[in-house]
């Protein structure tokens, strides 16, 4: 799929922005922070223009938020998008890279009666395969 085309599935109007956002998303093979998509981004949008087009994203659930330890925030396109099953994130202490672990499918969890899932998410923390080769 393509950007223009997601745009249009979320009934969401077409700005450069927002498409060159989705792009580079698409592109990339890891999550990416915001600021290592407005550095991936063609084109010299204000701050203000790159940060309601995100959200507009978000809100749309066009991509989604990873939050490592309060502090660090990834964003990757949401599974809805890439036809992705609910899977796991690998979180790298070396390199700092976010992962999709397609491989690690997300299990249903039952939960006491009356309380009501909102989101679930797995991440794993650890080294990733290329650090640990340089490590050794």
């Amino acid at each position: 799929m393509k950007a223009i085309e997601v745009l249009y599935t979320r009934h969401l109007k077409r700005t450069s922005c927002r498409e060159g956002i989705i792009e580079v998303m698409m592109a990339a093979e890891q999550a990416l922070s915001e600021n290592e998509i407005r550095e991936r981004l063609s084109g010299n949008y204000d701050r203000t223009t790159f940060y309601r087009s995100f959200k507009t994203l978000e809100e749309h659930k066009i991509v989604h938020k990873i939050v490592i330890d309060n502090q660090i925030v990834k964003f990757a396109l949401d599974n809805s998008i890439t036809n992705k099953k609910e899977h796991a994130h690998f979180y790298c202490n070396y390199c700092h890279t976010v992962m999709c672990l397609e491989s690690v499918s997300v299990q249903e969890i039952q939960l006491p009666e009356g309380f009501t899932e909102a989101e679930k998410e797995i991440l794993i923390k650890g080294t990733c395969a290329d650090c640990k080769n340089i490590q050794t």
